[in-house]
């Protein structure tokens, strides 16, 4: 999208030790006259990470004291269809996949609702946070496996579940990051059981020979 707008994009590096969030003495060494647009994600995608008040607050200070430096933006439901020469649909795809227009009526009606729900957004919020929370904890301890040999990067580990186990997830190369992977926990916990045997059982397969 930057460069689409004839601007240089300068991509800040996280690391996971530090739970992927931005360092703001990093965004501050990096700021010039020249930088006019800062795109920071909360929950971020694909992390996960949530920025806590006070580093926000310290990121807020930073962007203050370059006036032509602010942007905000919440993400929206996105809806549409394209048919067209494979090659023409191809180069379409990698500019909508990091690009939305304004915020539909229907998701900005959406946030009024979320909003009127309450700090934490109640109940009905609560609920479903409890239950993602548990889909996660149980992913963080399921994938506890011993070394299984080398893959090559996210895109072999990926392909490789997917026609070893039929488990698809996202190499982390897409986002920046080929050490990394991400996995979607947006289904049920039977759901993930199920899933986390196939991957063990797939990963088992590469651990490399105990010597005797």
């Amino acid at each position: 999208m930057a460069r689409l707008a004839d601007a240089t994009p300068l991509i800040l590096p996280t690391r996971i030790f530090e739970n992927f969030l931005l360092d703001p003495k990093l965004l501050e060494s990096k700021l010039s006259e020249k930088s006019r647009l800062l795109i920071l994600c909360s929950p971020s995608n694909p992390t996960g990470s949530v920025y806590p008040r006070k580093l926000l607050e310290e990121i807020a200070q930073i962007v203050a004291r370059h006036p032509r430096l602010l942007a905000f933006a919440m993400t929206g439901w996105r809806l549409g269809y394209l048919a067209g020469p494979k090659h023409f649909v191809a180069a379409c795809g990698k500019i909508q996949s990091q690009f939305t227009s304004g915020a539909s009526s229907i998701s900005q009606k959406a946030a009024v609702a979320a909003l009127g729900l309450g700090y934490a957004g109640g109940e009905a919020i609560s609920t479903m946070v409890k239950a993602f929370r548990e889909r996660r904890d149980f992913w963080l301890k399921a994938l506890e496996i011993d070394g299984f040999g080398v893959i090559d990067g996210s895109e072999s580990l990926y392909q490789y579940l997917l026609d070893k186990v039929q488990v698809a997830l996202v190499p982390g190369d897409a986002f920046g990051d080929d050490t990394c992977i991400r996995i979607s926990y947006a289904a049920s916990l039977s759901t993930l059981q199920a899933a986390v045997e196939r991957i063990k059982k797939a990963l088992i397969s590469l651990s490399p020979a105990v010597p005797v």
